[in-house]
């Protein structure tokens, strides 16, 4: 029944698909989180992605707020398509609720749902609470990227396999 959902009653999050109207919501999590963020043009580009996913919250007067997101895709290859985590972030405030784990295990299940095998995703060497997120969600390194990003940080591809 229509709210009888506990998350909704008690203001957790829920996932569902991005909406065109989430995008300046997005996009200013986007400027918050890093210090290359994508522009609104890239986000656009995305809609369609198939791991394209927003966690949202309703807070006490009913407004419904944005509190995380990640981009997936899914690249054909040879029968072995891979999935690819573009951006995964999570609004300054609502860290260390496990949204970041949440968005990222639905975008899994997601670019398996849609032919991928293995996931790949981009991380800053530095990114000590990004990577082990990753690792304990069982990604493994694969390479190091030299100065991948903007300011010359190094990047490490991660890959899973998530279906056969």
């Amino acid at each position: 029944m229509a709210g009888d959902d506990p998350a909704e009653s008690r203001g957790d999050a829920t996932l569902r698909p991005v909406d065109r109207a989430d995008l300046l919501d997005v996009l200013a999590i986007e400027r918050a989180s890093f210090s290359d963020p994508w522009p609104y043009a890239a986000f656009e580009s995305v809609l369609d992605a198939p791991a394209f996913l927003v966690a949202v919250r309703t807070t006490g007067d009913g407004t419904k707020e944005i509190l995380g997101y990640v981009v997936g895709d899914v690249m054909p290859n040879h029968g072995r398509d891979i999935g690819h985590i573009k951006d995964l972030a999570v609004r300054p405030d609502a860290r260390g609720e496990g949204l970041g784990r949440r968005l990222l295990r639905e975008a899994l299940i997601s670019l398996s749902l849609s032919g991928a095998v293995v996931v790949k995703l981009e991380v800053r060497e530095g990114n000590d609470p990004a990577r082990s997120l990753y690792r304990e969600e069982g990604f493994e390194p694969t390479r190091r990227v030299p100065n991948y990003y903007n300011d010359g940080e190094d990047a490490l591809i991660l890959v899973t396999e998530v279906g056969e």
